[in-house]
């Protein structure tokens, strides 16, 4: 980057701290939203730049899992070289997930993984983590949450996963060495990080969820306590006393008392940790303490105006930039910048926390996996840039009709698949060869069943690879009945598919199932302004 550029990126930086501040809920003297000129009164400049710093910084501090990258952007040229950075996504392209759709106003929704590492690759780490045999292993991505930033940045939507769930994992390849990992089905989520790094994480959720995923922020052990030494801590609660150590060795070693503390250091590592000791000693309750802990930074580091001190806010970037790997993207300061500028749009009443809709794995004891119908309606709602809150604009309940025009019925080529199997029913047989029958009776002679592969698909859907075959894949679905909603680009077919889901198991006309917008309850939601959340402590892990 020229000089230039640094001094521009420093002066708006500066600038930051100098302006008044942007409160998306306050007006201007103009009456309007936003930008303006403000009335100034006696006494009032100083806490409107603290409150400036804090909206500033808090949102990007918080959204990190372990809260990492806020203040950064304070101290610009020293902190670039600070930055670790990996490949973003180590899986094929023909994998990847179609990039998310521009609004109305031409904006884009921005998903970013957030990912806590056990790595052990350093003599602090390894005294964090424990276990001294695991020293240098391949670390694990025990913390995996994806954070979703509305098109419009009215709203923010984070998703957790269970570190033990049950996912298919794709081929990866470790762009250091060029080795290759080749894809697995069946397997625990965390195992992907490493498989060649943070990309393969990114790469299996794309799998999952076919969500584009532009960006991922990292962070391992020794990252999490300097953070939380460099914050001054975060407050927690617990409804009991509660220490997570059992005596067969079990738990993270958390000890504390009834009420709310201010956690730092290893302790907030503790806290991020626990398992054994919250609610049913699960993955499950360990997301939501990790929950708890984001939304209380959140409002913490916006309450506490002495972040608003310049040298405090440039000690807490020093430690943030040395914690951190991201993907290129994210690479140097300036884009961190760019990013938390977004970032900050989203009030904190609208951050919406979730968990991955799960079941028990009936294969697999002790591992869970997506629950069907729920988990697949989360990331709909995800992909389609529709807020988990329910106070956002709803989608329309149609899709536009392609400006290609379609070829004639018998020169549309189609492959049709059985997707009926679902976590509960095995798939149906035969339904590829019914519904490609069905296809060639109403004059797509060119439809053939693909009776080799049997998937598991939530609804019905028409697959196609590119802008020319849209018109010809929307005129399938318009001769089934199945909506134009349906109907996806996808870079995981090489021609127009039609996927025959769990919703069409029977007989030759399709109905399409009623479907809203609201969010499953097994998501299990937090808002990200509840300041009444508390940790309810299993009997067990009392003192």
């Amino acid at each position: 980057m020229g000089r230039s550029s640094v001094r521009g990126k420093v002066s708006a930086v500066e600038d930051t701290m100098s302006l008044t501040p942007r409160d998306p809920d306050a007006t201007t003297e103009h009456g309007r939203h936003g930008g303006g000129r403000r009335r100034k009164g006696p006494g009032g400049e100083g806490k409107r730049r603290r409150r400036r710093v804090l909206r500033w910084a808090a949102i990007v501090l918080a959204v990190v899992i372990l809260g990492t990258a806020g203040a950064a952007y304070l101290y610009y040229q020293h902190l670039n070289a600070n930055i670790r950075k990996d490949a973003l996504n180590l899986g094929d392209e023909k994998d990847r997930a179609a990039e998310s759709k521009a609004n109305a106003a031409g904006q884009t929704p921005l998903n970013i993984l957030l990912i806590g590492s056990d790595a052990r690759d350093s003599k602090e780490n390894q005294k964090l983590g424990g276990a001294k045999d695991t020293f240098n292993t391949a670390p694990r991505a025990d913390v995996q949450m994806l954070l979703h930033v509305s098109a419009d940045r009215t709203n923010m939507s984070v998703v957790s996963m269970p570190r033990d769930t049950l996912v298919d994992i794709p081929k990866c390849t470790d762009p250091d060495n060029g080795k290759v990992y080749g894809a697995l089905t069946s397997a625990i989520t965390n195992d992907s990080l490493g498989r060649g790094g943070p990309g393969c994480t990114v790469a299996t959720w794309e799998k999952l969820t076919d969500i584009h995923i532009d960006h991922f922020m990292m962070i391992d052990f020794a990252g999490v306590v300097s953070m939380a030494d460099a914050i001054g801590g975060v407050p927690v609660c617990v409804d009991a006393n509660v220490y997570s150590k059992s005596s067969d060795g079990h738990g993270s070693g958390l000890k504390l008392k009834e009420g709310t503390t201010y956690v730092k250091g290893v302790q907030a590592l503790q806290w991020l940790r626990t398992r054994y000791g919250f609610e049913d000693n699960t993955d499950i309750a360990r997301a939501k303490a990790q929950h708890q802990y984001m939304n209380a930074m959140v409002r913490q580091l916006r309450e506490n105006a002495t972040l608003g001190n310049p040298n405090e806010l440039r000690k807490l970037a020093e430690t943030a930039t040395k914690a951190l790997t991201v993907d290129n993207g994210l690479g140097t300061v300036a884009k961190l910048y760019d990013l938390s500028k977004e970032l900050r749009k989203v009030p904190t009443k609208r951050i919406t926390m979730t968990t991955m809709p799960w079941q028990y794995s009936t294969t697999n004891s002790g591992r869970v996996v997506p629950r069907p119908g729920d988990a697949a309606k989360l990331f709909r709602l995800v992909r389609e840039d529709i807020a988990l809150d329910g106070k956002g604009k709803k989608k329309s309940a149609g899709a536009k009709a392609s400006s290609d025009p379609a070829a004639a019925d018998d020169k549309i080529a189609v492959q049709v698949q059985n997707g009926t199997r679902s976590g509960t029913q095995p798939a149906v047989s035969g339904r590829a060869r019914t519904i490609a029958q069905l296809l060639v009776g109403k004059g797509f002679t060119e439809a053939v069943a693909d009776t080799a592969t049997v998937l598991s698909e939530e609804k019905t859907v028409i697959r196609y690879p590119g802008a020319d075959l849209e018109g010809d894949a929307q005129r399938i679905a318009k001769s089934l009945g199945v909506p134009l909603s349906s109907v996806q680009k996808s870079t995981a077919v090489s021609a127009i598919t039609l996927v025959v889901g769990a919703d069409w198991r029977t007989g030759t006309t399709y109905t399409a199932p009623e479907d809203d917008d609201r969010t499953p309850s097994s998501a299990q939601v937090i808002n990200g302004s509840d300041k009444k959340q508390c940790m309810h402590v299993n009997p067990g892990y009392t003192w």
